[in-house]
């Protein structure tokens, strides 16, 4: 079992249940969040799929993510986490979204942004898009993985 079957597992259940499917948009995590959720026996029933848009051209070619946007706030921030959320949204059939944008280190910190910075964001069709702003320690396999934790726990509330 991995770290994150559990969570995975609950998830599953939920959308089940409730008969939804989730996409992901991943930046930092670079598919892990993806990888956790196909990491479970019939996965298919309910992940629809990834992306996973790791340079800016990615964000706004695969997902919609304007540049302007992109360049405004930068690719760490809270209006690109929605934009993306909401961009994995518009291009799958999906119920529900998450995104995920961040600085895992070791390098990469700015002003304002220090390594451990990770925007967070899910979406609901037909609903309103949430986001929140994180702060992890640890090296980039911690921060990483502290993400993709997070993640699953904003999808199963999201879908619960």
């Amino acid at each position: 079992m991995n770290e994150f079957e559990p969570a995975v597992l609950a998830l599953a259940r939920v959308l089940r249940q409730r008969g939804g499917s989730i996409a992901t948009a991943e930046s930092c995590t670079g598919g892990l969040i993806a990888a956790a959720c196909t990491s479970v026996a019939g996965s298919s029933d309910w992940f629809e799929r990834g992306f996973v848009t790791y340079s800016n051209e990615a964000k706004t070619q695969m997902l919609g993510v304007p540049a302007a946007l992109i360049a405004q706030h930068g690719a760490v921030s809270e209006e690109v986490a929605r934009a993306m959320a909401e961009g994995a949204l518009r291009h799958s059939p999906a119920r529900f979204a998450v995104a995920v944008t961040g600085i895992a280190g070791p390098g990469g910190a700015v002003p304002g942004k220090p390594v451990g910075t990770v925007w967070l964001a899910w979406a609901l069709r037909d609903g309103p898009t949430q986001a929140e702003r994180l702060l992890f320690a640890g090296d980039r396999t911690a921060v990483r993985g502290q993400t993709v934790s997070q993640a699953l726990m904003r999808l199963l509330q999201a879908a619960s």
